[in-house]
């Protein structure tokens, strides 16, 4: 066996939106997305799709360069470059507008998306279980001022546009020049924002909580990569079902000579705790970067940094910022989005396509009559199904050539046996043993209950 991730399709309408710098008429405040940060939310009061976005409002060497001259020239970042906040917003979720806000002053005029400027790496997100309808809406990132001045802030809105005053942390100052991820946690009722630490130069996640979004804690690292080769750039996190699973930017770095050097793949992890991640496959991506290099490859080629997903219809949207080229040259970046069915994550193959495979699972507790698999069965391949005791014994009735799957409404297929119904065993402890060739295996769902074991 061995576990693979499957990685999302992408949308044929990508990319969604793009830099507008240097198009007719264009928006001089976007003359560099660079990462991107996006945050997409979907606000059921109002009806909308909506997506904050880091930029550069002010990048002395991209608004010198033109798209033509980048080809012969290397990307020199200045002191003196200003990182803001931008919003788009969306009916549908793919024709994307960017609002004249009134908010933000640039170059004499309002009429511009700046939510506010000064800011790096943002995280906001809609907190629908807050009494309060001033704060549905809440804001933390690294204010950074070209002066040298910084500090962590947050902030709140009713409306998701109308931010009040930042407020600065009363006490700890990571170096969150990141995607300052802000979420949740359902199995808490803390508030936690994924930030960045640096370890001997190499890039850390890290983690800080609060009851108020008000105090924080000190920030303590989570995960680490690989060496500089394999960095943890940002990783966005969401919970599903028991998990946590984060959509990790890994940035290349340390080794010239390698084809990957100085782009950011996506990989997916996963944790039963928030302090403790692992891969779900090392090296492979979930969100997969587009074909060829700067400056004529696609638009998502060089560096990936995604958003948590929207669930529509049985799907999970993944939106994205893609940038065309290295991450410290020049690339111009595009924002798009992604997405897999419900439940499929990850799956089960075997490793030779010539063999049968055997999956064994933990012990379960029967308590009903319906046993479920989602699966992908490809020609010429077959699944059967035992549920065994824990000898490794097969309940009589229950062996494999006595197995069949049918359909059911939804996508999973009912596991079933001849002459037999799963309830019979209910209450029993089994475990299910799944043989199986040219087939993937996703999940298994229905009227079982994991066993406690020993730690």
């Amino acid at each position: 066996m061995k576990l693979t991730v499957n990685p999302v399709k992408k949308d044929f309408n990508n990319p969604l939106f793009t830099e507008e710098f240097f198009v007719d008429h264009g928006k001089k405040w976007e003359v560099r997305y660079d990462n991107g940060y996006p945050n997409v939310i979907y606000d059921p009061k109002y009806k909308k799709f909506r997506c904050y976005y880091s930029v550069f409002t002010r990048d002395e060497h991209s608004a010198e360069t033109s798209l033509k001259d980048r080809v012969n020239k290397h990307y020199l970042p200045s002191k003196s470059r200003i990182s803001s906040l931008c919003y788009a917003e969306s009916i549908d979720g793919i024709n994307w507008d960017k609002p004249n806000l009134n908010l933000v002053n640039f170059e004499g005029s309002t009429d511009n998306n700046i939510l506010m400027e000064f800011v790096h790496g943002t995280g906001v997100f809609l907190d629908e279980e807050e009494l309060d309808p001033r704060k549905r809406y809440k804001l933390i990132t690294k204010v950074d001022y070209p002066s040298g001045r910084s500090y962590m802030a947050v902030s709140f809105s009713e409306d998701g546009i109308h931010f009040g005053k930042l407020t600065e942390w009363p006490q700890h100052n990571p170096p969150a020049d990141t995607h300052n991820f802000v979420f949740k946690d359902k199995k808490t009722g803390k508030y936690k924002v994924i930030t960045r630490l640096w370890r001997d130069g190499v890039r850390i996640p890290a983690i800080s909580e609060s009851f108020d979004f008000i105090n924080w804690s000190k920030p303590e690292e989570i995960l680490r990569g690989d060496g500089f080769q394999e960095q943890v750039y940002s990783m966005p996190v969401f919970q599903y079902e028991d998990l946590y699973l984060g959509i990790a930017s890994i940035y290349h770095e340390g080794d010239l000579s390698e084809q990957n050097y100085d782009l950011v793949d996506v990989e997916l992890k996963y944790a039963t705790s928030l302090e403790h991640w692992d891969s779900v496959g090392k090296a492979q991506y979930f969100i997969p970067r587009g074909k060829g290099s700067y400056p004529d490859g696609e638009f998502d080629c060089g560096c990936i940094y995604a958003s948590s997903p929207i669930e529509i219809d049985n799907k999970l949207y993944f939106y994205y910022m893609g940038g065309n080229g290295p991450h410290t040259d020049f690339r111009e970046t595009a924002f798009a989005r992604s997405w897999i069915e419900k439940d499929k994550f990850a799956y089960y193959e075997t490793k030779d396509t010539n063999r049968e495979g055997i999956l064994l699972t933990r012990p379960f507790t029967v308590c009903g009559s319906e046993l479920l698999i989602l699966t992908e069965i490809e020609l010429f391949g077959e699944i059967k199904v035992s549920l065994c005791k824990e000898s490794g014994e097969s309940y009589e009735g229950y062996e494999l050539e006595n197995s069949f799957l049918t359909d059911t409404y939804t996508c999973y297929k009912q596991i079933c046996f001849k002459n037999k119904n799963i309830e019979e065993l209910k209450g029993k402890s089994v475990v299910i043993l799944i043989k199986f060739i040219n087939a993937k295996i996703f999940s298994i769902a229905g009227d079982i209950e994991t066993n406690k074991i020993r730690m």
